[in-house]
């Protein structure tokens, strides 16, 4: 005789709940004490991030002991006052990640109350950041600020010379203006143990004397550049990164084919990926045609993303004879649509096992081609709408269910600064 659903082992509760998404998590929660307790178990909430609001709620002592048995670990706070830091803080002192939006208190303590804290951002806020906090904060791996006002525009560099443990370090449209060239060499050379950077061409992070610093060539290994008209980086902004694995250009105007700005993009592109002979991993956003540089990516890069203006049978065939070991591909042209060309993917690129890309405007018979893909792993659909079923029923039937489709996913990881996402 079967037992009843509530008398099944609570283990086996709580490995089903694993497969719930956040919401149906929380809805499950509310249905009754039993499986609000099963929930809450802090395997089911690894790598969440709670996000708390602060400008017309408070929360309870419950809510709070629900964190601490979720074990959380990582925290969102927007619009917080001083009252709310102090409460965190007495709440949830183990946090490891923090994000700080929409904040005007200028005198945190950031790792004197959270002193297990590795990973900080701050957004649109003005926030004091200056030799007092530095001591507080060397523990440091990865620090993000985006529209943060600094006190003093010499006050930044001296603090962040000290924070040598970081890994990763995002900077944009922060501080005042200063010729980029000086910012990258300045970071680079104090920041050792960098992996990956990300700066925005718009406004510098750093205020940075113009001195000598370290000649020596830097390890980092992903670079993230959103780069505004008027405001270049330099020509010779690679050199000092000539391992780079990854290379992100994000335009933050729309690309126009006739102004100097465009072609002096165009340009820095060509030079910029000429002396990075070791990249696997490029994305070009918003950037001008294809065409334009492809002859200058280099052919080890694996993996390439381009949302791009435009994307013609003409570029796709250039890009395959540039990189014929292509394994990740990501194609997202606007306004207009890859179209009949979707149908020729698996001949040009026979290697790949991860597909990026939209079935708006492609008919099925073209979309159907892609079950040729012996290699495919994984197919992302991009379309903001829900991808038809019995196409990709079809396609699965086709090729035997040898690869995974899903629909591209509106959630987004609240830790990563949304700059990115709004240049698309």
């Amino acid at each position: 005789m079967a037992l009843p659903p509530l008398n099944l082992p609570a283990e086996v509760w709580t490995h089903v709940f694993g497969y719930l998404s956040v919401p149906d998590k929380l809805s499950l929660r509310a249905s009754c004490k039993y499986f609000k307790k099963l929930v809450d178990h802090w395997s089911l909430w690894r790598g969440w991030t709670a996000v708390l609001t602060f400008r017309n709620s408070s929360y309870t002592r419950r809510f709070w002991d629900s964190l601490r048995r979720r074990k959380v670990s990582s925290v969102v706070m927007r619009n917080p006052g001083a009252k709310d830091w102090k409460q965190l803080s007495q709440e949830l002192p183990d946090l490891s990640a923090v994000v700080i939006e929409q904040s005007a208190i200028e005198n945190l303590n950031f790792g004197k109350d959270f002193p297990h804290l590795k990973r900080l951002a701050v957004r649109n806020s003005d926030v004091v950041l200056d030799a007092h906090t530095r001591p507080h904060l060397e523990q440091l791996t990865h620090l993000s600020l985006c529209d943060v006002t600094f006190p003093i525009k010499s006050s930044f560099l001296p603090f962040i010379s000290h924070l040598r443990n970081l890994t990763s370090l995002i900077c944009h449209n922060s501080g005042t203006l200063v010729e980029p060239i000086w910012i990258m060499e300045s970071i680079l050379s104090y920041l050792p143990k960098l992996k990956h950077l990300s700066l925005s061409s718009k406004r510098a992070c750093v205020y940075v004397p113009k001195r000598p610093v370290n000649e020596g060539i830097s390890s980092l290994s992903s670079l993230e550049l959103i780069q505004y008209s008027h405001h270049f980086f330099p020509v010779n902004t690679m050199k000092k990164v000539p391992h780079l694995n990854s290379l992100s250009v994000f335009s933050g105007d729309v690309y126009q084919k006739m102004s100097s700005a465009g072609s002096h993009l165009v340009f820095l592109l060509n030079k910029w990926l000429q002396n990075l002979p070791e990249l696997s991993k490029l994305a070009v956003t918003r950037g001008p045609p294809v065409k334009m540089y492809v002859t200058s990516i280099p052919a080890t890069v694996t993996s390439l993303t381009l949302c791009c203006s435009r994307l013609s049978l003409e570029d796709i065939s250039a890009i395959s004879v540039q990189l014929p070991n292509l394994l990740h591909l990501h194609v997202d042209p606007w306004p207009l649509h890859l179209g009949a060309n979707v149908a020729e993917i698996p001949e040009l690129f026979p290697k790949l096992k991860s597909l990026k890309l939209r079935h708006e405007c492609v008919s099925e018979k073209d979309f159907l081609h892609l079950h040729r893909l012996q290699n495919l792993e994984h197919l992302e659909i991009l379309d903001s709408t829900q991808h038809p079923s019995h196409l990709v029923g079809q396609l699965q039937a086709l090729s035997n269910n040898r690869f995974h489709v899903a629909s591209s996913s509106s959630q987004s990881d609240p830790m990563l600064c949304s700059c990115i996402h709004q240049v698309y």
